[in-house]
Parts: structure tokens; C-alpha cells; sequence
């Protein structure tokens, strides 16, 4: 018989970074505890007035988001659209799959975050010319070419501005 889990009583654990935007609550190595060989799935849950991962793409896996509550906007090289509980979003390999999740409601946006597993996959930020080679072996970089993961992340709002009509604006306190 293969893995059970209740949506609703899986333990969520927050994963912030220094980019106070970025933040999300996680079940992250939900597939590892179901013992996936081949894929790689998480629970996800963004606050209201949080973006999800800065904005990317993948070189060698696939990804499926399935809205579960909540609203979101969806950026997208086509643009951004509103996306909503019960829409099932497909990212394909390359650049015409990127994508990232911005909560512009006042309430959680849960979501399975559902992708193929990969010994190596290459992720791209176009937003901050960034490259981020995952592998479930040795990592081997270069010292002098290693940045910061958030490194020009910060101004994730102007970003998102420039693209067009993409959320009210919030007051700046």
C-alpha cells in the first residue's frame, strides 16, 4: 500500500530567508517519508504578501503546483494571471516555464508543489542572471563565481511592478 497523509494535519515548518518577501511555511521531504524513487512533492503555504521562490525556470525537471485554498497571482513569461484553489499550473522545462507565486489576498494560499526527481537539475533566475546546479551528489563550485542565493532579489517588487498592472500597491510605513 503506498503513503497517506492528511493535508490538514501535516506539520508545517517556515522557511525564511534574509528577503523578508520571500517566506513560506513548508513540508518539505513530504516524498522522501512516502519513499518516492521518482518524484519529489511538498505541501507549501504562502502568507498574504509573500512571493514564492524568486522567479525561475528548470533545465531538467518538470513541475506541477495544485492550488488547494487561497489565491495567488502567477507570474509567467505570457505575464500574470490570478490562479485559485482547485487549478491545476504545469511548468515545463526551460524558459517558458518560469514562474513564481505571489499571495496578494489576505489569506494563506496552500498549494502541492509536485516535481520530477532528478540526479541533475540546473534552476535559472532571469531576474538575477543566476544559475543553482542541484544534485543529490557531490556539489563542486568554483569559489570566485559562487553569490548569495537572494543576491539581486531584493527589489523583487519593482520587478514585478514593471511587468504591468501586477497588484494594488502597498503603503510604504
Amino acid at each position: 500500500m503506498g503513503s497517506r497523509f492528511s493535508l490538514h494535519e501535516l506539520p508545517l515548518s517556515e522557511r525564511g530567508s534574509s528577503i523578508p518577501e520571500f517566506a513560506w511555511l513548508t513540508s518539505e521531504r513530504l516524498a522522501s517519508l512516502a519513499g518516492a524513487e521518482q518524484l519529489v512533492f511538498d505541501l507549501r503555504s504562502l502568507d498574504p504578501d509573500k512571493f514564492s521562490f524568486p522567479y525561475h525556470f528548470h533545465h531538467n525537471a518538470e513541475e506541477l503546483f495544485v492550488i488547494l485554498e487561497g489565491m495567488a497571482l502567477l507570474r509567467t513569461p505570457k505575464g500574470i494571471e490570478e490562479v485559485q484553489a482547485g487549478d491545476l499550473l504545469f511548468f515545463e522545462i526551460g524558459p517558458t516555464g518560469a514562474h513564481q507565486l505571489y499571495n496578494h489576498t489576505d489569506a494563506p494560499c496552500r498549494y502541492l508543489d509536485i516535481r520530477t526527481k532528478r540526479e541533475l537539475d540546473v534552476v535559472e533566475y532571469p531576474d538575477s542572471n543566476k544559475l543553482n546546479v542541484l544534485m543529490d551528489v557531490q556539489r563542486v563550485f568554483d569559489k570566485n563565481q559562487q553569490v548569495d542565493y537572494l543576491k539581486g532579489e531584493a527589489d523583487v517588487r519593482e520587478k514585478w511592478k514593471a511587468i504591468g498592472h501586477l497588484y494594488p500597491a502597498k503603503e510604504e510605513e
